[in-house]
């Protein structure tokens, strides 16, 4: 046998589990949920006014992130993508139906 310390069958060397200092965040943001929903109201009834408020929510969710703290490491941005592509899809027949 040989006297290295590094040995990783030595049962001198372990240590007891402990959890880390942040553990992950199981509760799910409430004004990201709203936003979402806000979202997909929007494509649905197309309301203009909606869609700010949407955004607002969008680019709130992803300033308040921690990647780090979520299970899945989820930024936010697939709300912003979602309530920007909301503010579009509401204003773009103002500029594609146009008066003859």
């Amino acid at each position: 046998m040989s006297s290295i310390k590094n040995d990783p069958r030595d049962a001198s060397l372990e240590t007891p589990y402990t959890t880390p200092n942040t553990w992950y965040r199981d509760s799910s943001d409430g004004l990201s949920t709203i936003g979402m929903f806000l979202s997909g109201l929007i494509m649905v009834t197309r309301n203009r006014y909606l869609a700010w408020p949407a955004v607002v929510f969008g680019i709130n969710t992803v300033i308040n992130s921690h990647p780090m703290r979520s299970k899945e490491g989820t930024s936010g941005w697939s709300n912003l993508t979602l309530a920007v592509s909301a503010l579009f899809a509401s204003y773009i027949p103002v500029f594609v139906i146009t008066k003859t």
